[in-house]
């Protein structure tokens, strides 16, 4: 007698226990909590190690290009060695040409970053192209473009948080919690920052803070400052005057601040598009144009390196440095190198480049404020710094975020509550007078209706075409009412929908009208067809389909495949729609996600 084949699952082999352990650890993570806290630990490791391998290679970029030494901040040199030098950036931009002339032809596809992933995706991203942006950015940062590496710092983060929760098949809301986490870990492990990783991950990516979500967004962000502090990362601090004091009186000119923050920072997001609209127009080909940026950059470098790269090392020049009028030419400079890279194709963030514009605009208010108000005496120091919060507010977004920034770079707790009154104040005025912040901007622009991280993928995954149902009655729209009478009595369908031969769609017809006495059997039966010219589509999302709802007034809707060939494919009552509409709201509400 042949022996039965013996079970896989107990043959004892490698292969077998780890696919158990696998399956034992995707569970495990659905449903205890304290093992998504460690998969955030972990991946938080990750990406510290990541944002602290990235910041050494662009800080070895410039050292090798510009000729610095060891450890010398490119923004701070006094000048550039060599006015060759300018060339540097337009080799960047050349650099960037090739790697967009290979992704064109390999990988022709917009990448999806943290923002966009849990607004619209549930939190998947891809890996892959994760680690591309970040390369991208430590070339464009690596050759002096006017940009910060910060866009890469989250992007690789969230990333690998993505590819980390994906692998342990985590639901909707997790994954969203961990990508935040992600960002966050990046973000604070680059600015030796834990409180503000963490708030960035709450305010920007996650998109609110909640119970639920402080566990694994503190685990990760703490986990990757410490790694990048092992790793020997290290971040300055601003050093304020010791002899600074403030009053309650000088919140009123901190909140002016916050009102010319806010025109700044808008102004900075137009120019960025109008530098992207003039490329466009110029009839220079896409993959040229960094080089051409590049040069541009360059020139104005000539003047001073500070336009350069992030601004890290001249951002401590300028909060400790007096009001000069060169204060005001190289903040003019440093907006238009800023534009000019983003917006001619270099891949970077304008995180602490808005940090450093802060600084010089909380200067030059300043100067100016001493000028109409002498007695004053409010020191500009403290000025610079609570601009570098207000402005990075203006573009950036998070109040939250900006403070504790700037509580972790200054130790200085008594001037954070001033710097948060001009954060809200810039917040507060952006939002009111444009609405966007840099990232939502950007999206606003390709179409997308997206203000904030809030998840609204579930909507647009809630389809018509989900939802429809097939199982109705039909008609031939060439009939008679006493012919539909006798195919289907009183009671049998509360409707059915009128189809010519070849299945187009021709109107409903309730069978309460059709058995009234307003209409004999010998009349056709489109006499009593409703809705013959409103129609909905399969792709339409479920708030798309409650505003045809009731822009027709309707009850019911007819489902087809396109307007134009009204071919009937299904069939949507409203009472439905609005229920699950309702119950998928209160479920995203809630922090649930809208899964099926």
């Amino acid at each position: 007698m042949s022996e039965a084949p013996a079970d896989p699952s107990r043959t004892g082999r490698p292969g077998s226990a780890l696919r158990r352990l696998v399956a034992f650890a995707q569970s495990s993570a659905r449903r205890r909590e304290i093992v998504l806290v460690l998969i955030a630990a972990v991946m938080g490791v990750l990406a510290g190690g990541a944002a602290a391998f990235m910041s050494t290679v662009a800080q070895w970029a410039h050292e090798v290009l510009y000729g610095l030494a060891p450890g010398e901040r490119l923004s701070a040199s006094p000048a550039l060695l060599s006015p060759w030098l300018v060339l540097v950036p337009a080799a960047g931009g050349a650099v960037m040409g090739l790697i967009a002339l290979a992704l064109k032809r390999w990988r022709d596809r917009p990448f999806v970053d943290p923002i966009e992933a849990n607004a619209l995706h549930g939190g998947r991203m891809s890996l892959v192209d994760s680690l591309i942006v970040s390369a991208q950015t430590m070339v464009s940062n690596g050759f002096g473009a006017s940009l910060g590496l910060e866009a890469g710092y989250s992007q690789i983060g969230s990333g690998i948080a993505s590819r980390l929760g994906q692998w342990f098949d985590l639901r909707r809301n997790d994954l969203r919690i961990l990508v935040g986490a992600g960002a966050a870990a990046g973000l604070g492990a680059a600015f030796d920052a834990p409180l503000m990783g963490a708030f960035y991950g709450f305010e920007i990516v996650i998109g609110t803070y909640s119970i639920p979500a402080a566990a694994p967004v503190l685990a990760a962000t703490i986990s990757a400052v410490m790694t990048a502090r092992l790793l020997g990362a290290h971040v300055e601090r601003l050093l304020l005057p010791l002899d600074v004091t403030l009053a309650p009186i000088d919140i009123v000119p901190v909140l002016g601040l916050g009102l010319v923050a806010a025109a700044i920072a808008i102004l900075v997001m137009r120019l960025v598009t109008t530098v992207e609209a003039g490329f466009a127009k110029s009839g220079i080909p896409a993959p040229l144009r960094p080089m051409v940026a590049g040069l541009m950059v360059g020139a104005l470098a000539l003047y001073s390196p500070q336009v350069l790269s992030d601004g890290h090392g001249a951002l401590h020049k300028q909060v400790e440095g007096a009001v000069t009028l060169s204060v005001a030419v190289i903040f003019g400079f440093k907006i238009l190198a800023s534009a000019l890279s983003i917006g001619s194709g270099f891949r970077g963030g304008l995180f602490f480049a808005s940090l450093f514009l802060g600084a010089m605009m909380g200067k030059l208010y300043g100067g100016a404020l001493a000028l109409a108000w002498p007695t004053l005496g409010l020191d500009p120091a403290v000025l610079a710094v609570a601009g570098m919060g207000a402005l990075a507010v203006g573009i950036i977004g998070g109040p939250m975020t900006m403070t504790f920034l700037v509580l972790e770079m200054t130790g200085d707790l008594a001037l954070t509550g001033y710097v948060l009154a001009g954060a809200v104040m810039t917040s507060l005025t952006v939002r009111e007078t444009f609405g966007f912040s840099f990232s939502t901007w950007r999206f606003h622009l390709r179409g997308e209706a997206i203000r904030s991280p809030q998840d609204i993928g579930w909507m647009r995954e809630l389809t018509v075409g989900r939802m429809m149902r097939t199982d109705f009655a039909t008609f031939p729209a060439a009939g008679t009412i006493g012919a539909l009478r006798a195919a289907v009595p009183l009671g049998a369908h509360r409707l059915v929908v009128l189809v010519d031969g070849e299945g187009r769609y021709g109107g409903l017809v309730q069978m309460a009208d059709a058995h009234g006495p307003a209409y004999g059997p010998d009349d056709p039966v489109t006499a009593l067809a409703r809705q013959a010219d409103v129609m909905l589509l399969p792709a339409m999302n479920v708030k798309e389909a409650a505003l045809a709802f009731d822009a027709a007034h309707a009850e019911d809707l007819a489902v087809v495949e396109d307007k134009a060939g009204r071919q009937l494919v299904g069939l949507l009552g409203e009472t439905y729609v609005l229920k699950r509409y309702a119950r998928e709201l209160e479920r995203a509400r809630r922090g649930l996600g809208a899964e099926d």
